[in-house]
């Protein structure tokens, strides 16, 4: 009766913390917070504006607009925090805006993070989201989040493949009998993508653009394979060479281009923790294939780049970029059964 009370006046709650988005859930309710992870300064302070209400959505319509007294910072990048203070700050207000807490209660917080966290970097990140307001804080590794997210069956003797492509970091795994068997954290990404377009912007065009108007053009024309039918699009930005503004336009087919060496970097680190596996576990994949969830997962063509690289079946599941939030929302909601495993997994030594 306590722990349904309990949950009743302060559920628990699962917390992704990317590098471009944060994402709320709360067990048998859904999402109820998605926002970018920005947060707006006044210049010169560590002050955030709007008596702490410039975050997320608010913050990130700043972004590359704001005067000389403001700032906009991003307080994690590569999937890590950089700025715990601003983190703290950020986790603070999204938590009261989807909380409510009773007689002083917390809410158990479930947060998928990257395989390559550090010990440091773990303490600190439980130390910032209880300042924030929660009360117990229990980590798990982003790929088997998104796993348990996508509905791969991770607790079978079975080779499960997860490539989660978010804005700072790609996990890569491999999981079977409810354990990582292979895994590599890649810092190259959604961010990687944008900024190798406005590498390719200015370099054959003579145009600076900025990774908002990048990101949107990856949206637009983007792809990861040649599209039946090539798409065009209008670049807007600052001549390198006269000064002033100027438009041109540029083809789906140059911009896949311009993401092609990112995505073979991430290709190359696949087939290494496919060649860590087993024979065995290697023999599954020809038939389970591989899952790609995240932001990147949106990007067109990706699972047709996949699948003619490494000759398995490629999927991308609905709604693939909160899949991992989901997963972290279905440990929260079975925390009692998950919570020795979550403990173990990441367990400061």
């Amino acid at each position: 009766m306590f722990h349904q009370i309990r949950r009743w006046a302060c559920p628990d709650l699962a917390v992704d913390l990317g590098t471009a988005n944060t994402l709320v859930a709360i067990p048998g309710v859904g999402i109820v917070l998605d926002e970018p992870t920005v947060v707006a300064l006044q210049k010169g302070s560590r002050r955030v504006l709007g008596q702490g209400t410039a975050v997320g959505k608010l913050a990130r319509q700043m972004l590359g607009r704001t005067p000389d007294s403001i700032v906009t910072s991003r307080p994690v990048q590569d999937g890590v925090i950089t700025d715990f203070e601003l983190c703290e700050a950020m986790l603070r207000y999204f938590l009261r805006k989807v909380g409510r807490r009773m007689a002083g209660l917390r809410p158990r917080v479930v947060m998928p993070v990257p395989g390559s966290i550090t010990p440091v970097e773990r303490r600190a990140l439980r130390m910032s989201a209880e300042r924030a307001g929660a009360g117990r804080v229990y980590l798990i590794a982003d790929s088997k989040a998104a796993a348990i997210g996508a509905g791969l069956p991770i607790s079978e003797p079975l080779a499960s493949l997860i490539c989660d492509m978010g804005g700072g970091t790609t996990e890569i795994a491999v999981l079977s009998l409810g354990e990582v068997v292979a895994s590599r954290s890649v810092r190259v990404a959604g961010d990687e993508l944008d900024e190798a377009i406005v590498e390719y912007v200015r370099r054959n065009y003579s145009l600076k653009i900025g990774t908002q108007s990048a990101e949107q053009l990856k949206m637009r024309i983007g792809c990861a394979a040649p599209r039946d039918q090539e798409l065009t699009a209008e670049l807007r930005g600052l001549d390198l060479v006269s000064g002033v503004p100027r438009k041109a336009m540029i083809t789906s087919e140059e911009v896949r281009l311009a993401i092609a060496e990112p995505l073979e970097i991430l290709l190359r680190n696949v087939h290494g923790v496919i060649e860590h596996c087993a024979p065995e576990l290697v023999s599954d994949l020809a038939d389970t294939g591989m899952v790609i969830t995240g932001g990147g997962a949106l990007l067109p063509g990706i699972e047709l780049f996949f699948q003619e690289r490494l000759g398995i079946p490629v999927r991308v599941p609905h709604d693939p970029q909160r899949i991992t939030v989901r997963g972290a929302a279905i440990c929260a909601e079975h925390l009692d059964r998950w919570r020795d495993a979550l403990d173990d997994e990441f367990r400061d030594h």
